[in-house]
């Protein structure tokens, strides 16, 4: 009688997003709001403009103030608004 013994692979956790932004407000419990900017040339014409996003990161401990650049990393859905989390400030 032949065992077979079946190994189990290492889940290999997907590439996650990550952007640097400055945190805009930190006035809510565990979270932030992280501006995000961007340069792209417009589409007509072809001169660098800023865009700018808000998102809205989890920090557990609290640590990031307004005016802190962060490094925030996509995560499952956390509430309606929250999709990231706080990976470390960058600076101060």
């Amino acid at each position: 009688m032949s065992e077979t013994v079946q190994v189990e692979k290492p889940v290999a956790v997907k590439h996650r997003k990550e952007r640097t932004g400055i945190v805009v407000s930190d006035k809510m419990t565990k979270t932030i709001v992280v501006e995000v900017t961007r340069r792209v040339p417009h589409p007509r014409y072809k001169k660098i403009i800023k865009r700018s996003s808000r998102f809205y990161a989890h920090d557990e401990q609290g640590q990031a103030k307004e005016g802190n650049t962060v490094l925030i990393r996509e995560t499952r859905p956390l509430s309606r608004l929250k999709r990231w989390e706080l990976v470390e400030i960058v600076k101060k």
